[in-house]
């Protein structure tokens, strides 16, 4: 598992990010919450003035914690650049992986009941991320319901993720399905659907999929025989998205 949390302590640095894009006035494109406070014509200034904290975080490096587990739950967060993975570990030591958050996607929302983190979460590269203080949120979306609509979304969205691999599934099927949302979660941010970059380990992969991490490499290699995807490294290229959708079918269908 990841080293201690280190405290970011320099601004002023910009990491490569692909929603890093944003100004003292204006959203980043991929904000989860951007598009319901414009709708409302809201910018980010407005919203100072109506008291909502939202805030840049610095620089998590590798292995960074951003929350741990049975921490008090203050904030939850937007993610602007990098990639995060959600876990646990259990009492023999062993870490279950929850998910994986792309830019624009929210970290946090599954500690509203508890009122208190209930995993981990921890920078797999490079990240930066946007704090929201939830209090503030609450009494916003009070006076912004398209926000409070929003917020609803993400969390009904962050349990339908969680529920996305539950079931009796091939190995084959669970990658294949594994790789087409995920590539459609970069689509849905304005990058592609078919070319991306896996910030997650095998082992983390193979976690997530309840799988061995060997059988998660033996898969990558067998769909890239069968011309449904290319693997140099951490890159990946969904060579035939039919077929690969096609296979994913049982477990992404609506």
């Amino acid at each position: 598992m990841g080293h201690e949390r280190r405290i970011p302590t320099d601004n002023s640095l910009a990491p490569p990010g692909i929603a890093d894009d944003g100004d003292a006035m204006a959203f980043c494109t991929t904000c989860a919450f951007g598009a319901a406070c414009t709708a409302e014509g809201y910018d980010k200034n407005a919203l100072r003035e109506l008291h909502c904290l939202v805030e840049h975080t610095g620089i998590y490096h590798e292995g960074d914690y951003v929350f741990r587990k049975n921490t008090p739950f203050t904030a939850i967060y937007a993610m602007r650049a990098g990639m995060v993975k959600t876990c646990l570990v259990d009492e023999r030591g062993r870490e279950h992986v929850l998910g994986f958050f792309l830019p624009g996607e929210m970290i946090g929302l599954n500690a509203i009941y508890p009122e208190r983190y209930p995993c981990d979460a921890i920078a797999l590269d490079t990240v930066t991320l946007c704090q929201f203080s939830f209090p503030a949120m609450v009494t916003l979306s009070t006076r912004m319901p398209t926000l409070q609509q929003q917020l609803f979304k993400l969390m009904s969205k962050d349990i339908g993720n969680a529920s996305l691999l539950a079931g009796d599934h091939s190995a084959d099927e669970r990658l294949a399905a594994f790789l087409i949302d995920l590539g459609a979660r970069y689509a849905a941010r304005g990058f592609s659907a078919t070319r991306f970059r896996l910030s997650m380990s095998r082992t983390d992969i193979a976690n997530y999929l309840h799988l061995a991490a060997e059988t998660v490499s033996r898969v990558l290699r067998r769909l890239q025989n069968q011309n449904l995807i290319h693997v140099s490294g951490r890159e990946v290229e969904i060579v035939d998205p039919a077929g690969m959708n096609a296979l994913a079918r049982c477990i992404l269908q609506p």
